[in-house]
């Protein structure tokens, strides 16, 4: 791309063609991938039947945080979204690192999914490395992300509607199975047949919902999409409604129904749930038809995230917290350089997956939890703040989070619960070991930039956003 066909909007550059239905498939698209088909095995390693309880806590602070941000979007609709908030009712700081915690958790989960896509290849193609699916199918979705938003949206809605589709073919088949077949095998007795309901204790439930909100990251994408959507706010309300009750029906159902089908030692020793218990099953071709979905779900989830980090970068740049580079929008409206520098996940996916095959998963999925939990915690402290003030200024929000204050206080302290609780886990350990440095690191970045702005401006850096309510 000439560097003629780029330019600096005046206000963001990105171009409003998103509709609604697009934006809610964005938001599913983000979380249907392989938190459900392949993290969902790492949850009942962790926790055995009680998974399901797990992914419903999981379920119940998405939705907290999914409310706090439809307010915060339908009241004002800006891009950098959550990140613009954090600025503007936290301050200056809180911006900065809810950028960036936002960023590097969607870096690395970018990676994680276009690194499984490669080992869902090796079904079709054993004798092909890896790497050539990764290379190429990141080359193929970063064109995508590099064309105009439009394009993008109609990838992600057919992405998500073949996922979708396949996910409620699945359901359908397997409560068929559980609850009409009259198949002794295929009952909820599975839930207790081994080591019980709680077979890793209240410890391992509780530990298993880290999986869950891993699962469920890509939720937060429709507040970053509502910059590009047509009617933005009907837009989000419509989104958010709807995100939901399908994120209940895919992740509850479809977990409660694989548990039913099979023991857990069963679904340990296979690779994905999904193809194990469908080879348990017997249809025919049911391994290949479901590698497919797997792939599909994959690319669907990265190409969610990769849209969302860009956009997360891009104003980080615009806020002159990123390299200027990252905050141009080339005439079609994409930020395309903000999409190649988002894309670094892809490398480090590879690395760890050469030298922990085995480990790849968890790891890559403990660096992005940090951000996301983390990032969640800000959401809603910010979206406490932001009716505090607006409460002050007398104004009504357009939408409103059902339970407020309580529901958003709850959220966020069941957000700080995990991020301790990943410490005195194995699976996630590193979680706390990556995220800490990574604010200290942040938080230095951070204070050298206020520094040099100060010695700029020969006066102090505001500490916090103003405007109107």
């Amino acid at each position: 791309m000439s560097h003629s066909s780029v330019r600096n909007a005046p206000t963001t550059g990105l171009k409003q063609n998103l509709s609604s239905g697009q934006m809610a498939m964005i938001a599913l698209g983000g979380a249907i991938g392989t938190g459900l088909f392949m993290g969902s095995k790492l949850g009942i390693e962790l926790a055995g039947s009680s998974v399901i309880i797990s992914y419903l806590i999981g379920g119940l602070i998405a939705l907290v945080v999914m409310g706090a941000l439809a307010e915060l979007t339908v009241h004002r609709p800006e891009a950098g979204a959550f990140g613009h908030y954090a600025e503007k009712y936290l301050g200056n700081y809180a911006g900065f690192l809810t950028r960036y915690l936002y960023w590097s958790a969607l870096v690395f989960a970018v990676g994680t999914e276009v690194s499984v896509v490669g080992q869902y290849m090796q079904l079709w193609f054993p004798q092909v490395p890896s790497v050539i699916w990764v290379a190429g199918f990141s080359a193929a979705l970063l064109g995508v992300n590099m064309s105009n938003v439009k394009a993008f949206g109609s990838t992600e809605y057919w992405f998500s509607a073949i996922k979708v589709f396949a996910v409620l073919a699945f359901v359908i088949v397997a409560g068929w199975l559980v609850l009409g077949s009259g198949n002794p095998g295929y009952s909820v007795a599975n839930y207790v047949a081994e080591s019980g309901f709680l077979a890793g204790g209240i410890g391992g439930m509780w530990a298993a919902v880290i999986v869950a909100i891993f699962s469920y990251m890509g939720v937060e994408v429709i507040a970053i999409a509502a910059a590009e959507a047509r009617d933005a706010r009907n837009a989000v309300k419509r989104a958010f409604r709807i995100t939901f009750l399908r994120l209940l029906l895919f992740y509850i159902a479809t977990l409660s129904l694989i548990l039913a089908m099979a023991p857990r030692s069963e679904l340990l020793d296979g690779g994905s749930p999904f193809v194990t218990v469908m080879g348990l099953v017997g249809i025919p071709f049911a391994d290949t038809v479901l590698n497919f979905v797997l792939i599909v779900a994959a690319l669907s989830a990265m190409n969610a995230q990769l849209y969302a980090a860009s956009r997360t970068l891009n104003s980080l740049s615009r806020a002159g917290h990123a390299p200027r580079i990252a905050g141009r929008i080339a005439s079609n409206g994409a930020p395309v350089h903000a999409v190649w520098m988002s894309a670094g996940g892809i490398a480090i996916a590879a690395v760890v997956y050469a030298l922990a095959p085995g480990e790849g998963l968890g790891i890559m999925i403990s660096l992005a939890t940090f951000g996301a939990m983390a990032t969640w915690l800000m959401i809603l402290l910010t979206h406490v703040v932001f009716r505090r003030k607006l409460r002050r200024a007398g104004a009504e929000p357009g939408f409103r989070l059902p339970g407020f204050p309580a529901a958003s206080l709850v959220g966020a302290a069941l957000l700080a619960g995990l991020l301790v609780t990943s410490l005195f886990t194995e699976q996630f350990r590193l979680t706390l070991v990556f995220g800490l440095p990574f604010v200290l690191l942040i938080s230095t970045v951070y204070g050298l930039l206020a520094h040099r702005q100060r010695a700029l401006n020969s006066e102090p850096v505001s500490s916090g956003s103003t405007g109107n309510y």
